[in-house]
């Protein structure tokens, strides 16, 4: 009998072993997340089936800290602030510092290694690269919105449309000395509209602003290259970086002329947007035209990346994840004013990204 309960003893004991060691066994077997497979869900790295998840689609989880210093156009300028604010609500801990001092001169900074994120209204020029290249500092390209140059007067200046070549006889190179919107009319072989004889000054941004580089290439250069002339502006204008300083010279009077970014423009009073004629007729800027290209003076607006710096820097590589999520490349750049880009341009966009 004591064999009997000692045998029966031990098989009870055995057979309750095997049922908690099966319990433990099928921990996750139900579908559930293992400690590994969830960290890598929210580190934004493959999913529970092995696949990756699309750079940008959503915005980073994860607590990182850090800093992130980014400089260049002062037409990105805002919505590398807007990103960095909606950024703050998720990763508090990073600070993001912006500034805008042109397109050119963020290059300068970007390609000495000073900066992590170069905003520019154009693309790089081959020189400012080479200059990178030179300092080892290798970049990526992402294109984030589309930016119209508004192009302005006064607003009670009777011109209503303008062509390019009249923009041309106004400010191209060949119009140094010009006081009055009939001049550009002197200019012999320029065909220009018929344009009032009136008072002209004129305000814009300077050579340093990727605005600057933008408006020549987009509106002057084919006709100055036509011309034989140097794809330039003429040097007497009140030139400034600061949008905003431009503006209040164009509302000083009523037969002014200037240009700046669209969003800068878009809600200013005593201004005067112009119809712009490219050759395909007269259009006037919003998002709508600027967005189909139907208003001509139109560019896209990038950040670049320096590669070896996001690499080391999580809170670098957070932020520019951030920044091409929808509430990057959509909320942010809509909330500024811009044109947000169309879903093939926000993947490609991406895809250089996760391809760097």
């Amino acid at each position: 009998m004591r064999l009997r309960k000692l045998l029966v003893l031990i098989i009870g004991l055995m057979t309750a072993f095997a049922l908690v060691a099966a319990a433990c066994g099928n921990d996750g077997d139900d579908g559930g997340t293992t400690p590994s497979t969830a960290g890598q869900i929210e580190s934004g790295g493959e999913s529970g089936d092995g696949s990756q998840s699309a750079a940008g689609d959503e915005a980073p989880a994860g607590s990182v800290s850090g800093s992130v210093t980014i400089s260049g156009s002062s037409t990105v300028e805002p919505i590398s602030v807007r990103v960095a604010e909606l950024f703050e609500d998720v990763q508090p801990d990073v600070h993001v510092t912006v500034d805008g001092p042109g397109t050119g001169d963020g290059f300068k900074l970007f390609c000495e290694g000073e900066t992590d994120i170069s905003g520019a209204s154009r693309p790089i020029k081959d020189s400012e690269a080479e200059t990178c290249a030179e300092n080892g500092i290798e970049h990526v390209e992402l294109r984030v919105g589309i930016d119209g140059i508004a192009v302005m007067t006064g607003e009670s200046s009777p011109v209503e449309c303008v062509t390019f070549n009249d923009i041309y006889g106004l400010v191209g190179p060949e119009s140094t000395g010009f006081g009055s919107w009939a001049d550009a009319g002197t200019l012999s072989g320029l065909a220009t509209s018929s344009l009032p004889d009136a008072d002209l000054d004129i305000y814009g941004p300077g050579e340093e602003s990727g605005t600057f580089d933008s408006f020549v290439e987009i509106v002057l250069e084919d006709i100055a290259d036509e011309r034989g002339q140097d794809a330039t502006t003429r040097p007497d204008y009140n030139a400034n970086a600061d949008d905003n300083v431009i503006i209040q010279g164009i509302q000083s009077g009523d037969t002014t002329f200037g240009w700046v970014g669209f969003a800068f423009a878009a809600h200013a009073s005593g201004v005067k947007l112009l119809q712009v004629d490219g050759g395909g007729g007269c259009a006037g800027a919003n998002a709508d035209t600027i967005a189909s290209g139907e208003y001509p003076v139109s560019r896209a607006l990038y950040i670049y990346v320096n590669k070896a710096e996001a690499a080391e820097n999580p809170a670098l590589t957070a932020y520019v994840e951030y920044y091409l999520s929808d509430e990057g490349l959509g909320t942010a750049v809509s909330d500024v004013g811009y044109v947000t880009l169309a879903d093939d341009a926000k993947g490609a966009a991406r895809a250089n990204w996760a391809g760097r």
